[in-house]
């Protein structure tokens, strides 16, 4: 398959998914989420395949979420809210196969929660993490706060949020949101490290293990799904539509004028 927004490898026994936009800091619009969930169904079930890289292009960002150029009132794509996030999200936990986010750059938004859901994270020391739906008219109400919770702690994950602050790669270590962190020069040959190790493992067991994982926190994607009709809704308001103009007009938005 030809992709437009992805780059797709496999070597040495794992899948390599790379968001292919860095000029967008690789954001993502229908059309890569699409592509996105079609690469994850291809690695899943490839059984020349024991484990999945999701990386972003260049060396800016991993991924800064949906791309607000895309979404004025609504995204590209299909999906409750313009983008099929639900399935992507389930995807890359459903996948039988560890999945690693290789992080360098920005983790930001949307971005930030597909480091949070891949089984592993592993981050150069110039990665940065966090959140801005609140800042843009937006918010993940599934995997990304419930989910994040579980990792970080709830109080933690409520700063993320609530905040919309920044960390850095060592913050995002010591809160337990990322395995491990390298200079960024190493974070390939760390990437290959994990993927060998993996690849040493029974591919059966693994599946098994991931599945168990999964089932204690499987009651989030019912909240998820909820949660994103509810988005749909808000993304219809002007309070939302003054995030996303807000940023791209590079001004701080009047959330407050529109407080019922």
């Amino acid at each position: 398959m030809d992709y437009q927004d992805i780059l797709y490898e496999v070597k040495d026994g794992a899948a390599y998914i790379t968001i292919n936009r860095p000029e967008k800091y690789n954001a993502f619009r229908g059309q890569t989420c699409e592509e996105l969930i079609q690469a994850f169904n291809r690695a899943g079930w490839d059984k020349s395949v024991g484990v999945i890289v999701l990386a972003g292009a260049g060396d800016k960002a991993f991924c800064t979420g949906g791309d607000q150029s895309a979404h004025e009132g609504q995204y590209d794509g299909r999906g409750t809210i313009g983008l099929p996030m639900e399935d992507l999200h389930s995807i890359i936990r459903d996948v039988p196969k560890p999945v690693i986010a290789r992080v360098q750059g920005f983790a930001i938004g949307g971005g930030n929660v597909l480091a949070t859901i891949c089984d592993f994270t592993i981050a150069g020391d110039k990665a940065v993490f966090g959140q801005v739906g609140p800042k843009v008219g937006s918010v993940d109400p599934g995997f990304g706060t419930a989910y994040l919770a579980r990792i970080v702690g709830e109080k933690k994950a409520r700063e993320i949020w609530y905040l919309c602050r920044r960390y850095s790669a060592q913050e995002a270590l010591d809160m337990g949101l990322v395995n491990t962190v390298v200079p960024n020069d190493d974070l390939d040959a760390e990437v290959e490290r994990w993927v060998a190790e993996i690849m040493e493992k029974s591919p059966t067991a693994l599946a098994i293990a991931k599945r168990s994982f999964n089932m204690d926190t499987e009651h989030q994607r019912g909240i998820a799904g909820m949660g994103m009709y509810a988005l749909s809704l808000y993304y219809d308001t002007e309070e939302s539509r003054e995030g996303g103009k807000a940023f791209r007009e590079k001004r701080k938005p009047d959330f407050r004028k529109y407080q019922r």
